[in-house]
């Protein structure tokens, strides 16, 4: 058998292995979309729950090697293509000064997370996970700093458990932010200053936005992709750091890489996006791919996690990712009341 023909044959063989699991992930993602199409609830936390429900398929049985891949490799891909998203043009609408007060609330959100997250005697993991999800863009961002974390026996557990805390909150911050908004005063374009730079989720952001105006819609949807593109460089800071801690202490394993390659795809598709290189239609067909390939590995993730070990976390992560919410909000209103 020459190599070709090998390879060919360790393919299929992968394929044949992978092939089960990946097809209940993406039915689990087509059934949560199908729900979140008809009857309006969050795609990503349907697939969550759909996907804890079916928890044995990760157990045993053919779907295990698939289950796996989907909630590993693929989340990376999706995360990576998220840099198609980012488009330097659009972010400069803001003005210098909203854009600083946005990238400011996002570092300082983070410190504050890991600084409150000591005060709650929580793991420092936990707590940039948490601080990280709710400062840059919710599930996928929980996806992405997961991913270069060291892995503990908790990893999984406190990654549904993110997920699920910051969809529930940035369901409750659309209905309640442009109320609260409307209370305060704020003009089109600072509330949808606010509403980008506070809630979790893009899809969220949208919802709110344009429930109020065309203008606040679009420069809320501006300011979730400057946090949005905040993504790569926390995520390689992190990486920095974890391969420095665990370089001094090999009981975390092997290294993590410097650079993830999901990573530097992410920088790749923002700097070829900026520079006015991909169409209007391929960004949204490349948007469509990433958003669901990150509802499959969701649903893949909710199926290797167990409710009750989510339920392990304890009230006091609840209040310290609601703290971290509030704190978030908080800042960017007085970012804005200074600035106007």
């Amino acid at each position: 058998m020459s190599f070709a023909q090998q390879k060919i044959a360790e393919t299929k063989e992968n394929v044949k292995k992978l092939f089960p699991g990946l097809l209940v992930a993406v039915l689990v993602a087509i059934t949560a979309q199908f729900i979140a199409d008809h009857y309006g609830a969050p795609a990503m936390l349907m697939a969550l729950l759909l996907g804890i429900a079916l928890h044995f398929l990760s157990e045993e049985g053919p779907t295990v090697e698939g289950v796996q891949f989907a909630g590993s490799s693929l989340l990376r891909i999706g995360v990576c293509l998220l840099g198609a998203r980012i488009n330097v043009e659009l972010i400069s609408m803001l003005g210098f000064n909203f854009v600083m007060l946005i990238i400011a609330g996002v570092v300082i959100t983070i410190l504050f997370g890991w600084l409150i997250g000591l005060l709650f005697g929580a793991d420092w993991r936990f707590a940039v996970l948490t601080a990280g999800s709710v400062a840059i863009c919710g599930a996928s961002a929980a996806i992405a700093i997961s991913a270069v974390l060291p892995k503990t026996k908790g990893s999984e557990r406190n990654l549904i458990f993110t997920i699920l805390s910051v969809t529930v909150l940035s369901t409750i911050a659309m209905i309640g932010y442009p109320i609260l908004t409307r209370f305060i005063g704020l003009d089109e374009i600072t509330t949808g200053v606010f509403i980008g730079g506070t809630i979790h989720d893009v899809a969220q952001v949208v919802g709110a936005g344009f429930s109020i105006s065309e203008e606040t819609g679009e420069f809320a949807t501006v300011s979730k992709l400057i946090r949005v593109s905040m993504l790569a460089p926390i995520v390689l800071i992190l990486s920095i750091i974890v391969r420095l801690k665990t370089g001094s202490d090999q009981s975390h394993g092997k290294k993590a890489p410097l650079i993830p390659l999901f990573v530097l795809g992410f920088l790749a598709l923002a700097a070829i996006n900026s520079m006015g290189l991909l169409s209007h239609e391929v960004v949204e067909f490349i948007n469509s791919i990433s958003r669901w390939a990150l509802l499959v590995a969701i649903a893949a993730i909710g199926m290797k996690t167990s409710l009750k070990r989510v339920m392990d976390v304890g009230s006091s992560a609840i209040i310290l990712i609601v703290t971290e919410t509030v704190f978030l909000a908080i800042f960017i209103l007085i970012g804005i009341g200074y600035l106007s």
